[in-house]
């Protein structure tokens, strides 16, 4: 509807107020609301005269609301909402309104969400709802802000030095740009009413390849649509196709970008016709996926041989400590050293005939005996 003729007009702009309470209990209630050209609206009986929005509101953009002798149930969450049903845009803006009946406490701030107003019990507030946009504004037609215009970039050129075709207004108003356009291209008369801007091209040569753009602007809703196409033009198809190409010749499609001439452009067998070329899969993308596999079993078999080494580092070492324990058990047992144990002989006995004359002597010799008799063991 944004690209078609707006029949309502100013009937889609809508401004109304609400007031948001939080105590004793949460409720809604509308204040006013105001359309361009019809009277402002008071829901409540009570705040006729007291409340009101300014008659000028639609002329310049002044949405304010008006409280005159304010009482402590005014107190709440005032909501200011501006609706362009036509143009689907919304805006809000919200003002906390308190009441006092303390002079001093009278003060306005911002407490981090909205703007807060602390009024005096009796006075009057204005709640600012400002927004001066031509959008939201009287003294702009709809229709002579929507535009679409055709641009044609030949290959090889940049888009700014693209050339412009035609331009066409809501008005009714229609610029042609250089011959090219006038010779061979057309858009319908009716194309704001139908919301239908396609570009209809006959006679189609291979100079005519390029890519063609659309441009859509709606200054008055501020949107703005663009949509490129890519016009190539190949060789006429032959007059008795064979069954291969009339299979190809049911995937063509002549202009689909372009819907208004494309039955005109496929009657005429011996015309260019607009080929869709499908390009096969390239192979690289065979050698890609081989790549991948190769590079998974490789990474396989590194894991493998890594696995494969440390198990024979493991069973090397339980080999060298079962090995090292096998030989500290036999040192404990079996390498026990042997002493030559001989009862020793009793140095003591005293002969059966005893020359010597005092038992000293005797005592001297023997021990003599038995040194001599260790002391060879010992060598020995």
């Amino acid at each position: 509807m944004i690209w078609t003729h707006d029949r309502l007009k100013d009937r889609q702009r809508v401004v109304h107020w609400d007031l948001f309470r939080s105590t004793p209990e949460y409720s809604v209630e509308r204040i006013v609301d105001m359309s361009p050209g019809a009277r402002l609206r008071v829901y409540n009986s009570f705040n006729k005269g007291r409340v009101s929005i300014p008659d000028s509101a639609f002329s310049d953009g002044n949405f304010s609301l008006v409280i005159n002798n304010v009482i402590s149930t005014d107190k709440g969450v005032y909501t200011c909402n501006l609706h362009h049903h036509y143009c689907q845009i919304q805006q809000s803006i919200q003002i906390q309104l308190n009441v006092t009946k303390s002079a001093r406490k009278e003060k306005r701030y911002w407490d981090g969400e909205r703007t807060v107003f602390v009024v005096l019990l009796g006075s009057s507030v204005v709640l600012p709802c400002v927004n001066r946009r031509p959008l939201w504004r009287e003294g702009l037609l709809e229709d002579q802000q929507q535009v679409a215009h055709w641009d044609f970039q030949p290959p090889g050129v940049r888009p700014d030095r693209a050339d412009r075709l035609v331009d066409l207004y809501g008005s009714g108003e229609r610029r042609d740009y250089g011959p090219l356009f006038s010779q061979k291209m057309s858009v319908l008369e009716d194309a704001f009413t139908l919301g239908d801007f396609s570009l209809q091209i006959s006679d189609l040569k291979p100079v005519d390849k390029g890519l063609y753009s659309c441009h859509l602007h709606h200054h008055y809703c501020g949107l703005h649509e663009r949509r490129i196409f890519r016009l190539s033009v190949g060789p006429p198809l032959p007059l008795n196709p064979t069954e291969e190409s009339g299979v190809f010749q049911n995937n063509i499609e002549p202009i689909a970008f372009l819907p208004s001439g494309t039955e005109e452009v496929l009657q005429h067998r011996e015309s260019p016709h607009v080929l869709n070329v499908f390009l096969p899969e390239h192979q690289g993308h065979f050698v890609q996926y081989l790549g991948y596999i190769l590079a998974t079993f490789l990474l396989l078999i590194f894991i493998v041989v890594i696995i494969i080494v440390l198990t024979r580092r493991r069973k090397k070492r339980e080999l060298e400590y079962e090995l090292a324990r096998a030989v500290r058990g036999s040192v404990t047992t079996g390498g026990e050293i042997a002493l030559d144990y001989s009862e020793p002989k009793s140095c003591n006995q005293d002969p059966m005939n005893s020359d010597y004359k005092n038992n000293l002597l005797k005592e001297k010799d023997m021990a003599k005996d038995c040194n001599k008799d260790f002391d060879g063991k010992m060598w020995n």
